[in-house]
């Protein structure tokens, strides 16, 4: 682990002498100022009785230092006095700007704690020997906010974990005009309302909980935090971790890089043993020269710090390959929508395969009436994006039996995928009788019957095992060692088997002979598809996929190279998402917040992706060829 304890940790603990902390001093906040460290604390007494009550109180105590190691002249700072905290303060988050010290807690207004007691208050001070003001900062549930050191674009920028006591908590930032904006309530249940958009995606798993942890320190690279990541805090032990990000200097709702392992983990007799046990918690930072001090709670009991220099920290970050790259979208977006006037696309159309034949950029769209049945329609466009040709009758439609709707609902044939074998094109789809599990279908047509638009499709046959739902599937453009290779997805990874031939007969079914998987630590770790037919580059063969959070369920868009004689090994994978639902035609629709490719073609050195959006229109975005694999190559 990066960070390095203390030697003589713990650096503050209970003091016997003084009532209100004989039980514990924990979660120190520090700031430096001319040479002298400045800690807040959460400290804590044996139970009494108060207000009708048996417990112990929290209030916020006070210690200096010159080293920021060695604390003394500690004092009680902080207590209960207004409705809102009159049941204890924890916590403190503080920042100095100009003169005025800002302290963020939690506030306490009633017991038992729950959501609607456990909120969050701010107290001003100049001197950190008195409090100036102090107001109740959050109309709803919230903890550990804390304010950037300065305004960004014009504005006070704060981090917040919103929702702690009523999970999943969210770590958010808000963006504020005027530093009085801070305790308004109007602002605050304004932006409660719109809370989705402000979120900041450091939580990876939906059995995960979060919190913010130290206020945010500026480096050259971005601002630094450190905070609470607990695994498997709604399942199973729960691992109290701390980690770092780094954010986007000019937006802090961007991560630019993280480290994903922990840098502290509770393995020491002071973190294993105490009020909580097992519980290492950060709630400072500070720099001191080439190094940073990382202030944390143990086991909810003392205070103790841990170090590293600035510079491995950052070697150490993740920056995300990705960050930067991400898939451009059309201004002409949505480029194929419903035609109400045809009934079998005038609810949606969505999903397209495309290739590049004869001049042109060929589309073959998933295409849905009011009897929510899908069909295949066609269109064309010469330069990728403006559409020069639609037909006005779908080209393929259900014809067999395990296609054709069994009870009322969605049925059909969805969302192609196509590759050109020699003079064929051969096409996989998702066959639905609406009644049986989804089941991978192949057909195929000459590519002289689609350039005349004769669409003499063989008829099609199955070729994925019966009461199992397998989709997402694409033949590769050519063989390799002799076999075709087969892409497809058994509900949670992209399946890989290889065949002899694609002459399936209806009773052969492709297998499972390689798979690859979701990641745990990525926003793919619930489920992955493929997307379209890979493309074969100097690098390995560039496979765009789709994947879903378990946080969100959200789909979205990464791109993996996989080896080029061997494409069950994947090389390197997307840090982050290329492309993800964003604008109303992908956040919302019959599936809000989905972008689903299932075609792609190189052209001129650039990556056209089709993809459905909100499985109701159809869109396009771009990216360099070189540019996607540069973010891609080891």
């Amino acid at each position: 682990m990066i960070l390095n304890r203390y030697q003589d940790n713990p650096i503050l603990q209970p003091n016997p002498v003084n009532d209100w902390e004989k039980k514990a001093a924990f979660n120190p906040c520090v700031v430096a100022d001319r040479q002298t460290y400045h800690m807040l604390y959460r400290s804590m007494g044996e139970p009494v009785l108060y207000r009708g009550v048996t417990m112990p109180i929290s209030t916020i105590g006070y210690a200096r230092s010159s080293d920021g190691f060695h604390f003394a002249e500690r004092r009680q700072f902080i207590i209960p006095q207004e409705p809102w905290e009159i049941f204890g303060c924890e916590d403190a988050r503080v920042t100095k700007i100009d003169d005025m010290y800002y302290i963020f807690y939690t506030a306490l207004s009633g017991v038992p704690f729950n959501a609607s007691t456990i909120k969050v208050g701010l107290a001003k001070s100049k001197d950190l020997k008195t409090i100036s003001e102090k107001h109740l900062v959050t109309p709803f549930n919230a903890k550990a906010m804390t304010i950037f050191p300065k305004k960004i674009k014009g504005k006070w920028v704060v981090m917040l974990t919103a929702h702690t006591d009523m999970p999943p908590a969210k770590v958010a930032i808000a963006h504020l005009d005027r530093i009085e904006d801070l305790w308004s309530a109007d602002f605050w249940n304004s932006w409660h309302h719109n809370l989705v958009q402000w979120i900041i995606p450091l939580r990876r798993s939906k059995d995960d909980h979060i919190e913010v942890g130290s206020p945010p320190v500026e480096t050259d690279s971005g601002w630094l935090i450190f905070y609470s990541y607990i695994k498997n805090y709604f399942s199973g032990k729960p691992v109290f971790r701390i980690e770092c990000a780094l954010l986007d200097r000019e937006n802090p709702q961007k991560i630019i890089g993280r480290i994903l392992h922990p840098l502290l983990l509770p393995e020491t007799e002071y973190e294993l043993q105490g009020m909580v046990p097992n519980v290492v918690f950060p709630t400072g930072a500070v720099i001191a020269g080439e190094n940073i001090n990382v202030y944390y709670g143990a086991a909810d009991t003392s205070c103790s710090v841990a170090t590293a220099r600035i510079k491995d920290i950052l070697s150490q970050i993740k920056l995300y390959n990705t960050h930067n790259i991400h898939l451009i979208r059309s201004e002409n977006n949505p480029i194929l929508k419903p035609e109400p006037a045809r009934s079998w696309e005038s609810k949606a159309v969505f999903n397209p395969a495309a290739f590049y034949e004869n001049n042109s950029f060929h589309i073959i769209y998933r295409a849905m009436g009011d009897d929510n049945t899908s069909v295949f329609g066609y269109a064309t466009s010469t330069d990728g994006i403006t559409i020069r040709e639609r037909l006005d009758q779908p080209i393929y439609t259900p014809r067999a039996e395990f296609e054709s709707k069994k009870k009322s609902g969605y049925s059909g044939c969805e969302d192609p995928r196509i590759t050109r074998i020699e003079d064929r094109y051969y096409m996989c789809y998702t066959a639905f009788d609406g009644y049986n599990p989804p089941r991978v279908a192949l057909s195929s047509i000459s590519v002289s019957d689609v350039m005349e638009r004769r669409w003499r499709w063989r008829n099609p046959v199955l070729i994925s095992p019966p009461g199992i739902d397998d989709k997402d599937a694409c033949i590769f453009p050519e063989k390799i060692k002799g076999k075709y290779i087969i892409f497809h997805r058994i509900n949670p990874n992209i399946v890989i088997d290889f065949v002899d031939s694609l002459d399936f007969d209806g009773l052969t079914w492709v297998r499972v002979q390689d798979y690859i998987t979701p990641r745990n630590e990525y926003w793919d770790n619930d489920k992955i598809g493929i997307c379209a037919p890979p493309v074969k580059t100097d690098h390995g063969w560039l496979l765009l996929y789709h994947g879903v959070s378990n946080i969100d369920n959200h789909y979205r868009i990464g791109a993996m190279l996989l080896k080029v004689d061997d494409p069950t090994i994947v090389i390197s994978r997307s840090d982050t998402p290329i492309l993800k639902p964003e604008l109303p035609y992908e956040r919302e629709g019959q599936v809000p917040q989905v972008v689903f490719p299932c075609g792609n073609v190189l052209f001129n050195d650039t990556l056209y992706v089709y993809y459905g959006g909100g499985d109701s229109v159809v869109g396009v975005a771009t990216i360099k060829l070189q540019t996607l694999l540069q973010s891609l190559l080891p």
